[in-house]
C-alpha cells in the first residue's frame, strides 16, 4: 500500500498507522516489519581467581574475612585486619592489627600498633599505640606507649603506659632500662 501524499496531515498518519496494525478480526498474513534482534553470546564468567584479588606485597595488610573463624597462633610481619573471628595468640611486633566492626577476638595481641572497631577478650600490648574506637570493646590489660579510647568505647582492665622504645644509636635521659613502668587502674 503507498501513499501518494506529500505531507499528510497528523489525523491522516493516525489513520494510516491504525489500519496497518494487525486485528484480531483480519485473517490472513500480518504485514509486518519486525525482525527478531539477533541472539548475543553471552559474556564469559570472570575468572574466580580474580575477583577481589590483589597480589600481597610487603606492607600490604592481610584480611580474615567475616565468615572466617581461625583457632591458634598467628603470627608474621605484615599487617592484618581482623572482620571474622579468632581464639588464639596474636604477634606481629612491627604491625598494625585492625579489629574491624564484625571482628570478635579472644586472644593475647602483640603489634606496633592496634585499633580496636570490634570486640576484644584478652591482653593487648602495642609498642606504638591503642586506638579504642566508639563502637569498639575491649576487656583486658593494655599495654602501650600511647592509648585513646573514644566516646562511646567499651573498656574493662588497667593500663601500663610505657615509654616508647628508643631507637639504636640514641641515648635515653637519665632513665635505666629497668625502672618500672607506671600503671593506671581504671
Amino acid at each position: 500500500m503507498a501513499l501518494a501524499l506529500a505531507s499528510p496531515s497528523l489525523q491522516d498518519r493516525k489513520v494510516f498507522i491504525l489500519s496497518a496494525m494487525w486485528k484480531p478480526t483480519q485473517s490472513g498474513p500480518t504485514p509486518s516489519n519486525f525482525t527478531p534482534e539477533p541472539s548475543r553470546p553471552a559474556p564469559p564468567a570472570p575468572a574466580v581467581e580474580n575477583v577481589n584479588r590483589a597480589p600481597v606485597s610487603a606492607g600490604d595488610q592481610a584480611t580474615i574475612g567475616k565468615g572466617l573463624v581461625i583457632k591458634g597462633e598467628i603470627s608474621g610481619s605484615e599487617s592484618l585486619y581482623i572482620d571474622g573471628k579468632v581464639e588464639g595468640s596474636i604477634n606481629l611486633p612491627g604491625n598494625r592489627v585492625t579489629i574491624g566492626r564484625n571482628g570478635q577476638v579472644a586472644s593475647s595481641i602483640t603489634a606496633r600498633e592496634i585499633v580496636i572497631l570490634g570486640k576484644v577478650r584478652g591482653n593487648i600490648s602495642a609498642s606504638d599505640r591503642v586506638d579504642i574506637r566508639a563502637e569498639g570493646a575491649l576487656t583486658g590489660d593494655v599495654a602501650a606507649a600511647r592509648i585513646s579510647i573514644e566516646d562511646g568505647a567499651f573498656f574493662k582492665g588497667g593500663i601500663d603506659i610505657r615509654k616508647p622504645e628508643a631507637k639504636p644509636g640514641t641515648a635515653t635521659s637519665g632513665t635505666s632500662a629497668t625502672e618500672s613502668p607506671k600503671s593506671i587502674q581504671l
